[in-house]
């Protein structure tokens, strides 16, 4: 599947529920950011039971179920750049621009944005 084709299929799931604004977030991004922010936490509570109960064994059920989270990040992640009036291949080519252009300066560890 390419960016454009998931994009346009998850977008269509979007409702456009809550429409009040401050400044130039409506409640609409905010909730996709929200939303980002709860599924990258599911992610990161598997990963700790993983290690917390089973001493840092990837079952085959908990790839799974992983993966479905990472599907919800991707699809959050999809929202807030449609919101943004970005794409998500918008998105994927400027991250690989920033690394690119990190890792051509010896800089891809460390911490900073603008490194």
């Amino acid at each position: 599947m390419q960016f454009n084709d998931y994009s346009t299929k998850a977008i269509s799931t979007l409702t456009d529920k809550d429409s009040h604004k401050y400044g130039d977030v409506d409640a609409r991004l905010m909730a996709q950011i929200l939303g980002l922010s709860g599924e990258s936490g599911e992610v990161m509570e598997k990963f700790k039971k993983i290690l917390r109960d089973k001493n840092g064994e990837i079952s085959e059920n908990d790839r799974d179920a992983i993966i479905k989270e990472l599907g919800d990040v991707l699809w959050y992640v999809n929202s807030i750049a449609h919101l943004l009036g970005c794409s998500l291949e918008e998105v994927a080519r400027r991250n690989n621009d920033k690394l690119l252009s990190r890792q051509s300066r010896g800089k891809i560890h460390g911490s900073g944005d603008d490194r």
